[in-house]
Order: C-alpha cells, then sequence, then structure tokens
C-alpha cells in the first residue's frame, strides 16, 4: 500500500468517532505502518493514538504509546518531531490523570512522571499553570487537604497559555473543589460565563454540567440541576470512556428520589463495568450504583446483566447485585488505600454507598407535568386567545368568552313520591342528561323501594335505569345483559314499542365491540324501522341516531350518514336534538367532507351550548376545534372544552388543544398540553403514550427546546419499539437523529441513521434508505468529515439508483464529487464527476427540461468545474460554467447562479486573464447584496483584478468599500 494511502488512512481514522471501531481502525493501521518501516507515519499514528485509547475507553494503552512516541523524541531527534512537541507536551497531563485512576502504577511513578512534566515545561518557556492543576490532582486524589489547597491556590494564580486545559476543562475542575468544599454559589458562579460562551472541547459541556450537579441541588436550583443532568447524561450515556461520569448522573437520581430512572442507568450500563476504563471509574460506578439500587422498594426486581467472559447472561435481583457491586467497591478502594499508603479512597466510596435521598422529590422527565393539576373542573371564565399571526409579531389579544354550562336543577326529591313517580323522574333527569340527578333520584328510591314488591312494568324501567348506570361506571357487559333482561321483560308486558327502544340500545352496546357484531345492525335496525311505525317522534330520532351510531362502528359511513339525517328530522328535544347533531358530525369528519363537517360542527357546537350539558358542550367543542380553519379559533374552543370536560374528555381535548396551539405557532404552551396529555395516559394506562411523548418531542423542537426534544424522543422511540411498530418508531428515530444534530450531537445522530437505514433493508424502502443515507452524508459533510461524507453520499446515491430516482441520484453524487473534493481525495471526486456526467446526460435528453432538472444538472456542472479546477484543470473547468449561470437564472435560482460567476472570475483570474474576468465580476458585484458573503468574495477578486491590471488606486478603493483587507 503506498504511503499516501496511508496517510489518508490516518486522516479518515481521525474523522471517526471515539470508540472500539476507531481502536481497532488505527491499531491495523500502525501494524501498516510499522511494516512499512515508515517512521514519520508510525510516530503520527502512536501520537493520534493517545487521545483515541483516551476517549475511546482504553486509557491504559495510551501510556504504552505515549512512553513509545517520549522514547523515539528524546534519542533520535527528527524534523518531524518537532511538529509534534507540544502534543506530547500536552499528553503529559492525560498521563498523570490517567496514572492516578490505576492503583497497579506506583505512586513514585506519577510523581516522577509531573517532575519530567515540570522540567520540560520549564525548559520549553511555558507556563506551569498545568503543572499546578495535576499536582493539585494527586494532592487531592490522596486526601492530603492542605496540600491540595496550596497546589489549587498556585494553579489559580499562575498565568494560563497554550498548554492550560481548555476553557471549559479548567472551570470544571475547580466547579468540583468548591462544590466539594460547599462553596456551592461560587461553584454555579464560576461555571455562568462557561456555559453562556461557546465550547468545543470533546469533554463540553456535558463535564461542566456534571461537575454542578451537587452545587445546582445544594444551592436549590432545581430547574439548573435537573436540565444539566437531562442534557449531560445524554451526551455521556454514548461513551464508556465516560464511566465515571455516568455515576455521578446514577447518584444525583439516588439523592433527587429518583430510583427508577437511577435502576435504568445501571441497567443499561452494567455491562461496562466489565470493561471499564480504569479501575478507578468501575470503583466509582459500583459505588453509586450499590446505593441507587439499595434504595428500589422491591429488591426482588432483577435486572439483565449480559454474558462475560465465561459469564453466562442473567437477570441479577437488585439485592443481589448491590451486595456484588459493594464489594466491588470496596476491593478496588482497599487498592489505591494499599498503593496511596492511607484510607482516603475507601472513606470516600463508603460515603458514595451511603448516599439516599435527600429533600423533595425533583421530577427529572421532560415528558410528564412538572406542576400540580386541579383535580376538579376549572370554573368557567372569561379570557384572551391570541389571534393567528406570527409568532414574532404582537398581537392584540382577541377576547374569548367561555359559556357557563347550565347546571343541573337543584329539587328536592318529593317525599311522598311512589315508587312510580320516582323512576318517572329519574328517567327525566337521564333524558336530560344530568346524570347526578339520576343517582340521586334512584338513591332516594333505593332506600324506601328497594326491598318492596315493584309491578312488572316499574321492575322494566328500574332495568333500564339500571342498565344506564352500568354505562355509566364503564361495565358494558354488565349493561348488556341487564337491556336483554328488561328488553324480554316488556314483550312480556305486551309493549313492542318499549321492548324496541331497549333493543336499540343493546345494538348500540353490542357495536362498541371489537369486532363488527351483526347481532347489533340487526337490533338496531328492526328497531328503527319498528318505531317508524309505531313509537313517537323522541323515540323514533333516538332509534335512527342509534342505528347511526352503529354503522359508524361498522364503518358503513353512508348508510350512518343517512340514518343520522332521519335521526335529525325528528329530534324536537334539544338535548337529543344535540347528541344527535354531535354523532353526525363525526360521521361527516370520517367522510371527508370538510365543509359539509365543518358546517356539521359549528351546528353541533351552537345546540350542545343551547342544551347547557358540559358533557356534550366539551365533546361539541372539540369538533369544532377540529374543523376550525383559524387556530386561535380552534384554542379557543379547546379551551370551552377543557371547562366542560369531566375526566373522560380531559386527555382528548389536551391532545387537540395541543396540536391547535402548534397550527397557532404557539409550541411553548403546546409543551404544557402534550405533557399533561402523556400523564394522562401513563396514570390511566392507556395505550399511545408513545405516540404523545413524539408530538411532544415535536413541539419541544419547535419551540428550540432541543434537549428536552432529544430526551422525550427517545422515550417514543422506545415506547413505539415496544409496541412493535418498527415503521413508527424507525420515523421517530429520523427526527431524533435530526434533534441530535440539532445539539452538536453528531456520532449519537449518526448511529441513529446508520440503524435506521440498516431496518430499511427491503425495495420498497429504497428511497427512505437513500435519503436516510444522504442525511448522514450530510451531517458529517458539516462537520467536515469529508471523506465520511463522500462515501454516505455514495451510497446514497446507489440506492437511489436502484429506486429508479435518478435526479435524486445526480444529487447524491455531485455532493459525494464536494465531498471528497474537500477531502483532498481528487481521483475519487473525479470519478464522482464521471457519473454526475452520464446522469446528467441521460436526464438531459430528449423532451425538454422541467426546471428540477435544470437546477441539478446545473449544479452538477459547477461541482465538476470545481473538482476540474482542484485538478490544475482550470481551462476545462471553465468550459463547463458555459451558459450555466442563464441556466439558473431560467429557474430563478439566483444565488447560485451569482455563485457560478464567481468561480468562473475566479477561474480567469487563475489563468492569467483579469482583463476578460472585471466584467464578468462587476456585473455579478453589481446584482448582490451588500454586506453579504458573496459580495466580499465577489468584491476581492475583483480588487485583485484590478491589482493584476495596474488599477491599484481602484482596488484600494474597493477593498475600502467593502471593507476588506488585502489578504480577505
Amino acid at each position: 500500500m503506498a504511503d499516501e494511502d496511508l496517510w489518508r488512512m490516518l486522516r479518515q481514522t481521525g474523522e471517526m468517532p471515539y470508540g472500539i471501531g476507531q481502536i481497532a481502525a488505527l491499531e491495523q493501521l500502525l501494524r501498516r505502518a510499522d511494516a512499512a518501516d515508515d517512521r514519520h507515519l508510525a510516530f503520527a499514528v502512536r501520537i493520534q493514538g493517545i487521545t483515541t485509547y483516551i476517549y475511546g475507553g482504553e486509557p491504559a494503552k495510551s501510556f504504552v504509546v505515549f512512553a513509545w512516541c517520549l522514547a523515539q523524541f528524546d534519542r533520535d531527534p527528527q524534523p518531524y518531531h518537532e511538529r509534534y512537541a507540544q502534543h506530547l507536551l500536552w499528553h503529559f497531563k492525560h498521563m498523570v490523570n490517567g496514572m492516578l485512576n490505576f492503583p497497579e502504577v506506583p505512586l513514585d511513578r506519577t510523581h516522577a512522571v509531573l517532575d519530567d512534566m515540570e522540567r520540560r515545561y520549564r525548559e520549553g518557556g511555558h507556563s506551569l499553570q498545568a503543572v499546578y492543576k495535576y499536582r493539585y490532582r494527586v494532592a487531592d486524589h490522596l486526601g492530603d487537604r492542605e496540600q491540595a489547597e496550596e497546589w489549587y491556590r498556585k494553579w489559580l494564580t499562575t498565568p494560563r497559555d497554550q498548554l492550560s486545559d481548555c476553557a471549559g476543562c479548567d472551570p470544571t475542575t475547580q466547579v468540583n473543589h468548591l462544590s466539594r468544599t460547599g462553596r456551592h454559589d461560587e461553584a454555579v458562579a464560576l461555571a455562568e460565563p462557561v456555559l453562556s460562551g461557546r465550547l468545543s472541547c470533546t469533554e463540553q459541556p456535558q463535564g461542566i454540567l456534571t461537575a454542578l450537579l451537587p452545587a445546582y441541588l445544594h444551592s436549590g436550583r432545581h430547574d439548573e440541576a435537573r436540565n444539566a443532568h437531562r442534557e449531560a447524561y445524554r451526551r455521556h450515556r454514548g461513551s464508556i470512556a465516560d464511566l465515571w461520569d455516568v455515576s455521578e448522573h446514577i447518584e444525583f437520581c439516588t439523592l433527587t428520589g429518583n430510583e427508577a430512572r437511577a435502576l435504568e442507568i445501571v441497567e443499561r450500563h452494567l455491562d461496562w463495568l466489565d470493561r471499564a476504563p480504569s479501575p478507578g471509574a468501575a470503583m466509582h460506578f459500583a459505588a453509586a450504583s450499590a446505593a441507587a439500587l439499595r434504595q428500589v422498594d422491591d429488591q426482588t426486581l432483577t435486572v439483565h446483566r449480559r454474558a462475560f467472559g465465561e459469564r453466562p447472561a442473567d437477570e441479577v435481583t437488585v439485592s443481589a447485585l448491590a451486595a456484588e457491586l459493594t464489594e466491588t467497591a470496596t476491593g478496588i478502594a482497599a487498592r489505591f488505600d494499599t498503593r496511596n499508603g492511607n484510607s482516603n479512597q475507601s472513606e470516600g466510596i463508603a460515603r458514595r454507598l451511603a448516599v439516599t435521598p435527600v429533600g423533595d422529590h425533583l421530577p427529572l422527565s421532560a415528558s410528564l407535568r412538572r406542576r400540580p393539576v386541579p383535580t376538579t373542573r376549572p370554573a368557567p371564565t372569561t379570557g384572551t386567545a391570541p389571534a393567528a399571526g406570527s409568532a414574532s409579531e404582537a398581537v392584540p389579544p382577541r377576547e374569548v368568552t367561555v359559556p357557563e354550562p347550565r347546571r343541573s336543577v337543584e329539587f328536592v326529591v318529593p317525599a311522598e313520591a311512589d315508587a312510580g313517580e320516582l323512576l318517572a323522574l329519574a328517567e327525566q333527569r337521564w333524558s336530560s342528561h344530568d346524570r347526578p340527578g339520576m343517582r340521586a333520584v334512584l338513591a332516594a328510591f333505593e332506600e324506601r323501594f328497594g326491598e318492596a314488591e315493584l309491578s312488572p312494568r316499574e321492575r322494566a324501567l328500574r332495568g333500564e335505569l339500571r342498565a344506564a348506570e352500568l354505562v355509566d361506571a364503564g361495565d358494558l357487559t354488565g349493561a348488556v345483559t341487564v337491556n336483554r333482561t328488561t328488553m324480554a321483560a316488556y314483550e312480556e308486558l305486551a309493549d313492542p314499542a318499549r321492548a324496541q327502544v331497549v333493543a336499540s340500545r343493546l345494538g348500540a352496546l353490542l357495536a362498541q365491540g371489537d369486532e363488527p357484531d351483526e347481532e347489533a345492525y340487526a337490533l338496531a335496525h328492526t328497531a328503527a324501522g319498528f318505531l317508524d311505525e309505531h313509537g313517537d317522534a323522541r323515540q323514533r330520532a333516538a332509534a335512527h341516531d342509534r342505528l347511526a351510531v352503529v354503522l359508524a362502528q361498522q364503518a358503513r359511513w353512508p348508510e350512518a350518514l343517512a340514518a343520522s339525517e332521519r335521526a335529525a328530522d325528528g329530534a324536537g328535544d334539544p338535548f337529543l336534538a344535540a347528541r344527535i347533531a354531535l354523532h353526525r358530525a363525526h360521521i361527516l369528519e370520517q367522510l371527508d367532507d370538510e365543509d359539509a363537517f365543518r358546517a356539521g360542527a359549528e351546528q353541533a357546537h351552537r345546540l350542545a351550548q343551547e342544551a347547557g350539558v358540559p358533557e356534550l358542550i366539551a365533546t361539541a367543542a372539540l369538533a369544532h376545534a377540529r374543523v376550525a380553519q383559524d387556530p386561535a379559533e380552534a384554542v379557543a374552543a379547546c379551551d370551552e372544552a377543557l371547562a366542560h370536560a369531566g375526566d373522560a374528555l380531559l386527555l382528548p381535548a389536551r391532545v387537540t388543544r395541543a396540536r391547535a396551539l402548534i397550527a397557532a405557532q404557539r409550541a411553548d404552551e403546546a409543551v404544557e398540553d402534550f405533557a399533561e396529555a402523556v400523564a394522562l395516559c401513563v396514570e390511566r394506562g392507556e395505550a399511545g403514550d408513545a405516540y404523545l411523548r413524539w408530538e411532544l418531542a415535536t413541539a419541544y423542537r419547535v419551540a428550540g427546546r432541543l434537549g428536552d426534544a432529544a430526551e422525550v424522543a427517545e422515550e417514543a422511540v422506545t415506547g413505539l419499539d415496544r409496541l412493535g411498530h418498527q415503521a413508527d418508531a424507525d420515523a421517530a428515530r429520523h427526527m431524533l437523529a435530526g434533534i441530535y444534530q440539532g445539539l452538536g450531537e453528531i456520532d449519537p445522530a449518526l448511529a441513529l441513521l446508520d440503524r435506521l437505514a440498516e431496518n430499511l433493508d427491503g425495495p420498497d424502502n429504497l428511497p427512505h434508505r437513500a435519503q436516510v443515507l444522504e442525511d448522514a452524508g450530510d451531517i458529517l459533510y458539516q462537520a467536515d468529515r469529508d471523506a465520511a461524507a463522500g462515501q454516505k453520499f455514495a451510497a446514497a446515491a446507489s440506492a437511489y439508483q436502484l429506486a429508479g430516482q435518478h435526479l435524486d441520484e445526480l444529487r447524491a453524487r455531485r455532493r459525494e464529487a464536494s465531498a471528497y473534493l474537500w477531502a483532498g481525495e481528487t481521483a475519487s471526486a473525479l470519478r464522482a464527476v464521471e457519473a454526475t456526467d452520464r446522469l446528467a446526460a441521460e436526464l438531459t435528453a430528449g423532451a425538454a427540461e422541467e426546471p428540477p432538472v435544470i437546477y441539478e444538472v446545473s449544479l452538477a456542472a459547477e461541482t465538476a468545474a470545481r473538482v476540474l479546477a482542484g485538478d490544475d484543470r482550470e481551462g476545462e473547468a471553465l468550459d463547463r460554467l458555459a451558459g450555466v449561470a442563464h441556466r439558473l437564472r431560467s429557474v430563478e435560482a439566483f444565488g447560485e447562479a451569482a455563485q457560478v460567476e464567481i468561480l468562473s472570475g475566479e477561474l480567469l483570474l487563475r489563468q492569467g486573464r483579469p482583463a476578460e474576468a472585471e466584467p464578468v465580476l462587476r456585473e455579478v458585484l453589481g446584482g448582490l447584496p451588500t454586506g453579504s458573503r458573496p459580495t466580499a468574495q465577489a468584491a476581492w477578486l475583483l480588487a485583485r483584478a484590478l491589482d493584476e491590471l495596474g488599477r491599484s488606486t481602484e482596488a484600494t478603493d474597493l477593498r475600502k468599500q467593502h471593507d476588506l483587507d488585502h489578504d480577505h
């Protein structure tokens, strides 16, 4: 293999995410470098290996490669060694820090490395600030408080330089020190400037957020503590190198009374203990985990532990695992004490093992409510709701009046009423949807006549009312049985009309089963037909309404609508009219007749308000909200629904209101409703919380709360996986990958997309698979991991090709060429250009081109020109750009056209043709907005052309005009 290929492999290895994959690739490259006897490459690979091992979770291996590099550097200095001198000095810090975590490394050896570090820093004229910091770390590890304070003071008072730890990591250690010494407010104040800045270090911001957990908690900053835990743990949990930090989050969960979450984290990372990055990390993880496990109420619960070595996979009880982890932690601590000559580590581990919850429970989930929710229905109010408009505009509030529900008429059950009169009164309260009134009358009936002998008609009427009670209690099976008995009783009484009324109700009940019930239809259909001939107006209307309900349950929508229309024609009772209108609106919604549904929902809403029944008003208001075209109107209708909703409607009311708020661009408010809906779902044990979490995650994302969005989306993915709904789980993964990208968590985003691409392995999924691969390429490209991006774009292009989506294939190929160009892999970029040429020719052959084809073919030509220019073929590159700007303007791609002309001007200058470049650049500059990046680029190139034409004064004026220095 050529040296150039090996160096390219080194660059690609450096772009890989930290972990076992990168370590394996680096070790393979190291063997090849040694076999090729390339001393420079062997040195460079080992220098890179130090970081690879440390952040990949195998720091012990970094000791070996560091010692090799240092020996080579000292024994036989080479010119290339100077290039890495700063790297070696920097890695002294990693060595000291790592050696402290291995009790097998003698303490004298650690002091010797520190002394060597100080000598080299002095000889190189560097600040000793970092040396003092790591002397502090050693003293702190040993529990020498006096020495630790002294080195801490010297560390903070010594000037920083380029070898000091980064601006995020130095404060992290300081925050840890301040928290351990009880100076929590100082710790928080110290961290605030760091958190408000931009941190690019591998360990930040998760490192300082984890360090801040005790300070936030003990200073009463609970919201900050919750947010720090969620954001930092999410970043730590994918890196075994961060096992020690994970232990801090387990302890935080224990302290805040979140035993279930602590147990979840322990189980997720338990197998890391088998391959812990260091004994120190293993010790702290084991201690924090044991303390957490002891807080679990049911000590017989089991935790799954994966197989390792000769140990098989097994389910371990919480109590047994806690005892085992305690033994692990105390055993490692004893090894440290032997090495250190004191008991400091054992004393610290004893404190960790004794951790228990302190203070009030601190809810940590972003998907559940954080504030108490009233258990009683809110009183009707008059409030305001914003009109629809841009979220960035101040919109005057529009007053919305929530109607007062009609209260049940206060009445006293007549003391002298006989059994028949009480049953008639209860029936009257039932018909007017006054359930409390019905129950009050029936309670009086049972008290007075529960043991009395009733007439056959009274027993039949009592049966009807008993069935209604059972329906209200959710006992549909019991209601079916009682209705059958009651129907038979009326038949014996020779009252066929009343028997058919009960039959109609029985049919509606049977239709609520999981499978279509033919008996349900037969009963409801027969009853409606009979009552058309023999019933009164109310009986006829109610029977046709129930028939409509049965047909709707069986998804026979046109027939259901016809039955509902028959019911509406005869409804004179306001309560029945409102109910019929609601059922009709539901049927119209299913028929996808938007205008008819809107009219039906508005009618149902009006009739429900006139009837004054809270349940009907809430249901009708929700229907109105679903059809409202104005989002503010929808929100107002939901507010009305919530003001009248009973327990059964709280969940749909919350969900509908949340969706309306999203449409109204009020995502921050939607979050609260979605979170309440999730809480209701979980508390009631209802299905669907995974889908609601998905919507909640979307709301958080729209609201810009990406940390919360990530946590809830992760819960949604887990829930959808558990349900076996892979397509939806994969769609949620796709969204989650985008959230991770927004958070800058590149590797987790890529891992999700890789898994998603694997799931989409069927021929029907090729377009989606291609899109996922292209998204992964885009993430890599934005992260400047260009070679890896090129590979993803190539894979996406292949998938698009198999799917027959050739325009998308062209886009992916040109992106592949661009990525390889930036990666410095010109040969690969040229091969991609060949593919774009072939695709462009196929797409432009024959028929007139559509705008999307013109656009993509033109951009492919621009990319080809850049690749050719990168291969020093400027003439061919210019030929590729001929007419491209004009074609782009023909499809109104004006910005892209300007970039093509700028590139043309640059290529002309590179060919020594400034006179031809000048008019091109002047024309494009005249069409660009002031202050934009393309404007500055065009102005700089034009100034350069003017310089080459001997018109330096004009060039200088142009640079001043656009605020450019000579080198731009």
